[in-house]
């Protein structure tokens, strides 16, 4: 599971996403504004037990659920080389039960609507969270204390073996992508001494999980998981007196365990640069250059972080100006700062444009890097740098769980400097940076001693590359050390032989009512009132996405789109990523696979001006053919990226087999067309999808947040009220029915030196719009839509042979694409492919009858979340925004309720006939020299070997 990264006062990370569930979804700029003044605060109280767990509890009456958080300080840097990867495997381990309750951990918190539950591990600790509707936190805080204090009489030679085995396959999985984890592990290898805690992998070597013993495991959780190592968290709609009565009695009695001692700051001191080429299987050279930095709560840590932020944090720093804009070197650049406990590594990434020297971005970014030291950021930059920083943290503590959610900061804060309230100084020192103070941590870090990763386009995977090993210690595992004598329990009332506490009510749902307004011109609003935060959210939301690209060039909706903020009205494309920044707005415009859309978050206090970029992007953008050459040679570097990756190398080929050709949803999913359709497009192309496709007349526009009918109506007709629609705008596309196949196919890619398979099985069903929608998504849910569901216990818990197998369909105005997916070892390529096919199969025909126990888990996970679904803006405009979409009544939510609650077994299996076992179609991803034959050889459909663009090979 991945690690978190909690605080939000931090550069952007390195890496590029791509949208892979897009398709599905529904110079610097004029003198800078100072940074926000915001209320950003997050009262708190804490107590301790005797046992010396800390507690600490804020209070957010805003939805009626409860963030429980638990972080352990026990990561990866308390192992011993040749012994890595405990750290992360105890907390798979933490999710198979206890002594006290046999079963998943995840099964009691899908029967009360858990939200934002997750497991992460990094360098630094272990922790575990979930969002629970109030009635549910004696369930949640009683499964908590049990896998604290009774976890170890549950854990056999059977679970960790098959803990072990997901383990490395979420290893293999981020080692079979292209820069995947082992290029990572070479960074830092070198960066960090072999005795340095840093120097391996938080997952660790294959050969210390091979060799992991069951008395290892168990000395590793019984010196350190006791409750005086570990921090909980309670924040949302829970008081002090509540929060003191149920810690004491669901934990005071657990034993503590030695107290794990802080480790010393110990940051490399390197006396030379040093450098390594590796190659990979990509298809673009890549640069990353890091050095070993400030820790966590260092001093100057703030300043060292707007010093990232100013050379390569946003699309308006120095080296997006350098690289991407300027000289053209590069086709992204980023920064990020990982300020880990006792060291911080700040990694520079640079993706090389094809046919470019990587030299001479290398010689680039070190003349930025030296610039910056030697004259400082600019007032300006300095100021913008500052806004961003302050509104991303703002955003994050929107929510009270979750990655980067108010928990979340408090238990960082907590575990790592003793101070749940460490991010206030940040504020302050955020305010208090100059550009002196940013220069000077930039001259002090950023010096002798980096080490430079040349990834090369290579015939081998990395993943082909020999993995480091540590010998062990020559010595048995340590004897467990002694309890910390400072501690003790207290007894509890609490019989634990009765089982997990029965929650027996839940809060009634209350979705806010929508306000709805028009413009002079027609044009629509919707509002949601939300002033929890100082924050406004608002969608402009057009019919016409990919599906517009019929009759068009493939990809032309998409990038029309991506164009609109490159450059509008008086702003260029670095003038306008340069406003967003400094006025802390965020700002984009893209496309799905039905409707094309310009998003806008802004600061309450910068409502006016934000919206004044909104409208330049909607009503003016440039279609500079400058900016367009420049994004075009991105796009095509995009889709090789597209199609070197297997899982969107898999999403690019299986539309067009589902849907066929001519149909307007045949089109790569990632929305990004092909090589060709790219290549072509011409700004006349771009400047007509706009002129036709973005009207007055089809906008919706959705706004949630901190605002009213009053203020916003006013605001956004001073811009948009005169805008007139066209007269001779183009009729929605016809989404003919597609037949489904009359027999099963399979399509095969060649990956090769894969390590995985990527398996995807997938064919056509009923519109978003069909009544019987709600019916199958509910039946989904068993098959493959929730962790327990029976795909995922098959390959990942019973078999572990993925890291997760799901399944699940898009919204969608035609036939909606339902997909079931998973990566899987390559040797057992076969024997999984084998196992969707007779779970779909069993699942679609009631071979394998739908049973009470599956409608009611199902139906828990669907309704009984709903009351605390809808904690930010950005949930409940997306709900009203799907509502708007597909013709919904203003309540829809609460029949959506109503008819999950009216499911049965009866009417889950027949919702589930609406899959035909024998019309799937299967594309499988993979070394074709280790797995063609053998899945011809299963024969489950007439197979086709095809290439990433989906061509016949032979």
């Amino acid at each position: 599971m991945p690690s978190s990264r909690p605080l939000s006062l931090r550069p952007r990370t390195g890496a590029l996403a791509l949208a892979l569930g897009l398709a599905l979804a529904g110079g610097l700029a004029a003198p800078a504004l100072a940074a926000p003044k915001a209320e950003v605060s997050i009262p708190y109280q804490e107590f301790t037990l005797p046992n010396g767990l800390r507690v600490i509890v804020h209070t957010d009456r805003k939805a009626p659920i409860v963030a429980v958080n638990v972080w352990y300080h026990v990561g990866s840097k308390n192992e011993q080389p040749g012994r890595t990867g405990f750290a992360h495997l105890f907390e798979h381990l933490m999710f198979q039960g206890s002594e006290n309750y046999k079963g998943e951990f995840f099964t009691p918190f899908e029967l009360v609507g858990v939200t934002d539950q997750n497991g992460t591990t990094n360098v630094d600790r272990t922790n575990y969270f979930q969002n629970v509707p109030t009635t549910a936190l004696d369930m949640a805080l009683w499964m908590e204390s049990d896998r604290m204090g009774h976890l170890l009489g549950a854990i056999d030679q059977k679970t960790l073996d098959e803990q072990r085995g997901v383990v490395q396959n979420e290893k293999r999985q981020g080692e079979n992508q292209p820069y995947g984890r082992r290029i990572s592990a070479k960074l830092y290898e070198a960066l960090y001494p072999a005795d340095h805690p840093y120097s391996w992998q938080t997952i660790g070597s294959m050969a210390d999980l091979d060799a992991a013993s069951l008395d290892d495991v168990k000395t590793w959780f019984r010196s350190w998981y006791g409750p005086n190592n570990a921090v909980l968290v309670l924040a949302g709609d829970i008081d002090l007196a509540t929060a003191k009565q149920k810690a004491l009695r669901y934990f005071g009695d657990i034993p503590a365990s030695a107290t794990l001692a802080d480790m010393a700051t110990r940051i490399p001191k390197r006396e030379s640069d040093t450098e390594e080429v590796v190659p990979d299987r990509v298809p673009q050279a890549r640069i990353y250059r890091a050095w070993p930095v400030a820790q966590f709560g260092a001093a100057d840590g703030i300043d060292l972080q707007l010093f990232a932020q100013v050379l390569g944090g946003s699309a308006a720093s120095r080296l997006d100006a350098r690289l991407v804009h300027k000289d053209r070197l590069a086709d992204g650049a980023s920064v990020s700062i990982n300020d880990a406990e006792i060291s911080g590594t700040l990694v520079i990434m640079a993706t090389v444009k094809q046919g470019v020297d990587p030299a001479k971005v290398r010689a680039a970014i070190d003349e930025e890097v030296k610039r910056l030291i030697a004259d400082g950021p600019s007032a300006e930059e300095l100021e913008q740098a500052k806004t961003s920083t302050r509104a991303e943290f703002v955003r994050g503590i929107e929510r009270i769980g979750g990655f980067g959610g108010k928990s979340d900061v408090l238990a960082r804060c907590a575990v790592l400097l003793g101070k749940p309230d460490c991010y206030r100084d940040e504020l302050k020192e955020l305010d208090k940076a100059s550009i002196a103070s940013v220069q000077a941590a930039g001259r002090k870090w950023l010096g002798v001693g980096s080490h430079t990763l040349l990834v090369q386009p290579g015939d081998k995977p990395a993943s082909s590359l020999p993995e480091t090993v540590r010998a062990a210690p020559a010595t048995k595992p340590a004897a467990i050390p002694a309890a910390d004598p400072r501690f003790k329990t207290v007894a509890s009332d609490l019989d634990r032989s009765t089982g997990v506490p029965a929650t027996t009510s839940f809060p009634e749902l209350h979705f806010p009512t929508p306000q709805t307004a028009r413009l002079s011109n027609g044009m629509q609003v919707v509002l949601v009132e939300r002033h929890e935060t100082p924050v406004v959210q608002l969608s402009m939301e057009f019919p016409g996405g990919f599906s517009a690209d019929q009759g068009r060039k493939l990809g032309t909706a998409n990038f029309a789109m991506a164009m609109l903020d490159e450059g509008a009205g008086e702003y260029g494309a670095l003038q306008l990523s340069g406003r967003k920044e400094a006025l802390g707005a965020e700002l984009s415009s893209n496309a799905s696979l039905d409707i094309a859309s310009v998003s806008l978050s802004a600061l309450t206090d910068k409502l006016g001006p934000s919206l004044d970029l909104l409208a330049d992007v909607v009503l003016r953008p440039r279609f500079d053919n400058a900016e367009i050459e420049r994004v075009r040679a991105q796009w095509l570097a995009g889709i090789k990226q597209e199609k070197a990756r297997p899982q969107t190398a898999a999403l690019r080929v299986l539309p067009p087999l589902l849907y066929g050709a001519g149909h307007p949803y045949a089109i790569p999913f990632t929305g990004t067309g092909t090589e060709a359709s790219i290549a072509s497009l011409t700004r006349e192309d771009l400047v007509a999808f706009h002129s036709d496709w973005l009207q007055p007349d089809r906008v919706r526009v959705i706004v949630a947040g901190d605002t009213t009918l009053k203020q916003i109506v006013p605001l956004l007709e001073r811009r948009f009220g005169d805008w007139k629609a066209k007269a001779d705008a183009p009729a929605l596309p016809d989404l003919a029915q597609v037949a489904r196949p009359k027999a099963p196919r399979v399509f095969l890619v060649d990956q090769p030196g894969a390590i995985q398979s990527n398996i995807y099985v997938g064919e056509l069903i009923a519109p978003t719009g069909d009544a019987g929608t709600i019916d199958f998504d509910f039946a989904n849910g068993v098959l493959g839509g929730e962790f327990s569901s029976r795909l995922n216990m098959n390959l990942r818990e019973d078999k572990h042979w993925a890291y997760g197998s799901y399944s699940g369909a898009g919204n969608a105005k035609g036939q909606r694409p339902w997909i079931a997916q998973a990566a899987v070892q390559s040797d057992k390529t076969v024997e999984s492919l084998g196992e969707l096919k007779r779970e779909i199969a069993a699942f679609a025909s009631g071979a394998t009858p739908v049973t009470a126990a599956e409608v009611a888990k199902v139906r828990a996970a669907n309704t009984l979340s709903l009351p605390g679904a809808y904690e930010t803006n950005s949930a409940v405009m997306l709900q009203v925004s799907s509502d708007q979409r597909y013709g919904r009544p203003a309540d829809y939510i609460l029949q959506y309720k109503a008819r999950n609650d009216a499911m049965t077994p009866a009417l889950t299996q027949a919702a589930a006939k609406a899959l035909d076992p024998d019309a799937l179609t299967w594309v499988v991803v993979g070394d074709l020299s280790k797995i063609e034959q053998p899945i011809r050889d299963l024969k489950i459909g007439q197979v086709q070997v095809i290439d990433n663009d989906g061509k016949p090979v032979r």
